[in-house]
Formats: structure tokens, sequence, C-alpha cells
């Protein structure tokens, strides 16, 4: 028996899953809330980086305590990605971490976008816009408004790489993640000397080194694994983002498959094996943690909007599916611009949520949760319309998240993006990512196929009663909505922005 630990540190809570690599099969689990800091300005997203340790020690534990902790061989991690944690020159952190869903940053992106010579400079120089999301903005961010913080900056690390930093005491940042930070060249895979000067060019020597995911982040602490009665050398993986683990947890490391997270926020994302770049900047072309590309779309507002909705109406989650199916598609005209935290695809800081179609008929719970389901997906959907037109081509849509568990918004999902949509067994996706990539990282050749392959095919299963097939009467509805969604958030961006004022 070779077993391994994956740890998945997100917005909202970190999970660890222990497999076993020889049966493929998940054998312990285990979950922690936080929460964010309360009580900042709109726009500010923040956590305190001593709350994921602490997360992550309760789950190791507790994980570790249902299986044999004598067979632990690695560790992977996964992390919610472009958060930007400072450290100082003692591995101290600085100040709370700005996390991918803070949007305070719009000034910054416009002067390092400036700087670089516009967004199409940005583009050729990255292969990405520079987003509030992004890395980058947030550390010009820190010089700008924090200048006595930010003198005392040496290290620059996201969420997951602070984490590698606990567990081995390294200072490393893997291909995938940092094609996030919006200081990389994607295409070469190498941090770009323009994009770090628009920021700062003596910050070039607080960035850690770039490393493929087939290389190690280190071994794990002496007292960790001694506190973790834990024996031997255990090597940890480089890690990555969550979505480059998720897409290793759904088997998305081919092309046809896409995986859709449902999740605080939304992601959409397919292997590729070039370089895709979006001339519309909307579309992410990160790289993966597979050796290849994962062009990526991204919306801000998912089940962190589902779930408040829910809230509100005192629904639990099979009242919230009940009333959602007892309402037909399209809401009966009922439409909800879900950017309750501004947007990142389409790119609306400044946006807010907005409901069209509000009559005596559609004033109430049902229909309201209805609106709620759909516009989210649509705004997920606006991004997966932007995938094919870029070459993507979908043969199935497998989901992971919160969402993905909801018989109903499996079905609308189909519906919505035209496709077959399936869930998968382990729904843990970027934690058992995370575990297969460590499984992979100490694994021999197996044939043919890569140690990676080889893994994925044995523990990475869909869920086939979870399956759903889109209604060709229901889908054609959705294309028609889909153009009405988009007008509208198209017609309402000077509206989001004077509301702001």
């Amino acid at each position: 028996m070779a077993l391994f630990l994956g740890i998945d540190s997100g917005t909202q809570s970190t999970k660890a899953v222990v497999l076993d690599a020889v049966s493929g099969r998940v054998l312990a689990e285990a979950r922690e809330t936080y929460e964010m800091i309360p009580g900042l300005p709109p726009g500010h997203m923040e956590q305190h980086p001593e709350d994921w340790i602490k997360a992550l020690e309760s789950v190791v534990k507790r994980v570790l305590s249902k299986v044999d902790r004598s067979q632990i061989r690695g560790i992977g991690v996964s992390g919610q990605q472009h958060g930007f944690v400072p450290l100082d020159g003692e591995g101290r952190v600085i100040r709370p971490a700005k996390l991918w869903c803070d949007t305070s940053t719009v000034r910054e992106c416009a002067i390092i976008t400036k700087r670089l010579g516009g967004p199409a400079a940005a583009l050729r120089e990255t292969g990405s816009l520079v987003l509030p999301g992004f890395t980058a903005p947030k550390i010009l961010w820190l010089k700008r408004n924090e200048p006595a913080a930010y003198r005392r900056l040496r290290h620059v690390l996201l969420p997951h790489d602070y984490l590698n930093h606990y567990l081995t005491g390294s200072y490393s940042m893997e291909y995938g993640d940092g094609s996030g930070s919006a200081l990389m060249d994607v295409r070469k895979r190498s941090w770009s000397v323009k994009a770090i000067a628009a920021v700062d060019a003596g910050m070039r020597d607080f960035l850690p080194d770039l490393k493929s995911s087939t290389e190690s982040a280190g071994t794990l602490r002496p007292l960790l694994a001694r506190g973790w009665g834990l024996t031997g050398e255990i090597t940890v993986s480089s890690g990555g983002g969550d979505n480059m683990m998720a897409a290793i947890g759904t088997g998305n490391i081919k092309p046809g498959v896409v995986t859709a997270s449902l999740g605080t926020s939304g992601t959409i994302f397919a292997f590729s094996k070039k370089p895709v770049t979006d001339p519309r900047g909307e579309i992410a072309g990160f790289c993966s943690s597979t050796g290849g590309w994962l062009p990526l779309v991204c919306t801000m507002n998912v089940t962190s909007v589902t779930e408040r909705m829910r809230s509100l109406f005192g629904y639990d989650h099979r009242a919230m599916d009940h009333a959602v199916k007892s309402v037909p598609a399209g809401a009966d005209g009922l439409t909800l611009l879900p950017y309750f935290l501004g947007e990142r695809t389409p790119n609306i800081p400044d946006g807010s949520g907005a409901l069209l179609g509000l009559t005596p008929q559609t004033a109430d719970a049902p229909h309201l949760a209805r609106a709620t389901l759909e516009g989210v997906t649509f705004g997920l959907n606006y991004g997966l319309v932007r995938l094919r037109s870029l070459g993507i081509r979908p043969k199935e849509i497998r989901l992971t998240g919160g969402g993905a568990k909801s018989p109903v918004w499996r079905q609308l999902c189909a519906d919505i993006f035209g496709v077959p949509v399936v869930a998968m067994k382990e729904d843990e996706g970027a934690a058992l990512g995370a575990a297969l990539q460590a499984a992979a990282s100490i694994a021999g050749t197996s044939g043919k196929k890569t140690p990676l392959e080889s893994l994925v095919h044995r523990a990475v299963k869909p869920d086939e009663s979870s399956r759903c097939i889109p209604d060709e009467d229901t889908r054609r509805l959705y294309r028609k909505l889909q153009a009405r969604f988009d007008n509208l958030s198209l017609s309402m961006r000077e509206a989001f922005a004077l509301a702001r004022d």
C-alpha cells in the first residue's frame, strides 16, 4: 500500500483526502471552514494565512487518524489562485493575503497596463491582460498604499506556495499557478522582465524560482513529520493552483474533456497541447500542471450568489432544487445579472447584481431561485462560448464543486452548455488532483502511459448515475436567453459604474 495526502486550500475551506495509489480509492476525507476578514472596504477581499495553516493542521490530523500513517509517501497541495502572500526576509507574513476575488486594484491594473504599452502589448508580453484578480496588481497596490509594509517585502508567494513553504521551508512556484500572476510569459514558461519592471524592477529577487510540475517542492520538515506521526522521507510535490489540480482530479489531461467548477467562483477549463491566447483577453491562457496549457475562464459569482439567495429564502438544498424545478426554463422572463462581487469575465469590476423582468408573477422566491441558477450558469456559458471560438471542442463537461451535487443544477448546466455533463465519484477534485500529482512525482514509468496518466485512469471516475443529456427544446430556448443575458450585461456597464460613484 502507498498512500498520498492531497490538500486543497480554498476561499471558504481547506479539504484533505488520502489516496491509495494502488487501488485508486480515496480512504479518508476531512474539511475545515474559515471566513474572510470582515468589515473591509468594498472590493477588498482578504484572509489571514495563519487561518490556512490552522485548517491544514486540522484536516491533516483528522485524515491521518483514519489510515495507516506509516504508509504515507507524499503530499500534494492545491490552493486558490492569484492570491498575494507577502513575506519578510525571515519568512513571516507581513500583512493579510489579498485574494483572487479582491477587486480593489483597478487603478493598479491600469498603471501596469499603461507601462507595458497598452492591453495588446500586455497580451503579447505575458499572454494575458492585467486583471484585478491577478497577483501583479496586488503587489503594486501594496507598494502604493502600504509603503512601509512593501519595504519589508522579500518574498512573493501564492497561497499554495505559502503552504508548500510551511511544509518544506523552501520557496518555489510551479508554472501553472505562476501563470496566473500576470508576471510570467505563459508561452515561454518564464518570468517576464517587462511585466516585473511594470510593477517594480527591484522586485525580481522577491520572486521564487519557477519549476515544472514534475519537480518536487522539497521534503516534509522533520518537525511536522514527527508531530503527524509520519516516518521516512515524505516528498511534497510542486502542487499547483486549484484549477490545475482540479483538471487532474477530473481527468482533464487530454483534449476533449472540459471541467466546470461550480464553487464560490466558477471556472471552465480545458487541456491544450499548445498555448491558447485570446486576443480579447477574456480567456486566461494558463499553463497546466501536466506539461500543457489550460485555457480557462473564471467568473467570480457562482455559489457565493446561490448560497446567499438560498439563505435569503430560508431553503435547504433540497428545497432550493424543488423551487427551481417548479418554475419553467427562463423563469417566465426574469433574468439575474449575478455580479454581486463585480465580475472578472466579462471584466466588470464595478458590477453589481441586477434583476430584469420583475412582475407580480415573477416576484416570488421560486422564480428568483430559478433566475439565480440560470444567471450564474449563463455567466459561465459566456466563457464557454468564447472557449469554443478559440478552438476548444468539448465532448462532455465534468462538473466539480458544491453545485455539482444538485441534480437540478446539473440538468440546467447540460441544457445551457449544450453538451452532456457529469459529476465525479470523488467530488473533491482539486484535493484528489493534488494527491495524484504527489503520487506521480515519485512513481516510475508505466508502459506507454506516463505515471500520471496511469494513476488518473485508475482513480478518476465519472459518476454515471449523475449524467445529464441536454433537452433539445430547452437548449434552443437557452440559446436565445443567453444572447439576451449577454446584451443586458453589456448595456448595464455604464449603470454599474454610476452606481459605484
